[in-house]
């Protein structure tokens, strides 16, 4: 696993992470797209982030294969508010489907969050489909809900669900 830096995320965006964001999608998870998502527009996305890596932003970690190949990324992004600056928000915790049940998600939240104490960082947001299995990692690694909001967002297949929102102390 490691931290990418931005040019290491616009290098790897029109493949290993556009890839691993298709996965996502195709395997029902609710990631802000919908399905089918274009290949194209899945690498258009990560170079949206690898600009804002480079403002400093979104901070990325992608962890490989021993292929290589991307098996699974997170991306912290900071609050841009004067009043939010002590939080930032989990987004796109991503792990291919072949690569899941290991920990590597587990893993890759771990980082995260290490990341954003070390960086001053000491509130930490995240939202995700309620009753995705998303949850029970969440929960697991200390998560508090906060609430569920019914109908926020579309699944993959256009299906409003609910979204329960998490916070966590760093």
């Amino acid at each position: 696993m490691e931290r990418l830096a931005p040019e290491a995320v616009h290098a790897q965006a029109p493949a290993g992470l556009a890839a691993l964001l298709v996965d996502a999608v195709d395997g029902g998870a609710s990631v802000g797209f919908l399905a089918p998502l274009d290949p194209a527009d899945a690498a258009s996305w990560w170079r949206g982030v690898a600009e804002e890596a480079a403002r400093g932003v979104r901070d990325v970690w992608a962890a490989h294969g021993p292929d290589g190949r991307v098996t699974g990324v997170v991306t912290l992004v900071r609050v841009g508010a004067a009043n939010g600056r002590h939080r930032g928000e989990i987004a796109r915790l991503l792990v291919h489907r072949s690569a899941r049940g290991r920990g590597l998600g587990r893993r890759l939240l771990a980082a995260a969050e290490a990341h954003a104490a070390a960086t001053g960082l000491r509130l930490l947001v995240l939202d995700t489909q309620t009753g995705s299995p998303a949850e029970r990692l969440y929960r697991g690694a200390g998560w508090t809900p906060a609430g569920t909001i019914p109908d926020f967002a579309a699944d993959p297949g256009g299906t409003l669900c609910a979204t329960t929102l998490y916070y966590k102390r760093v």
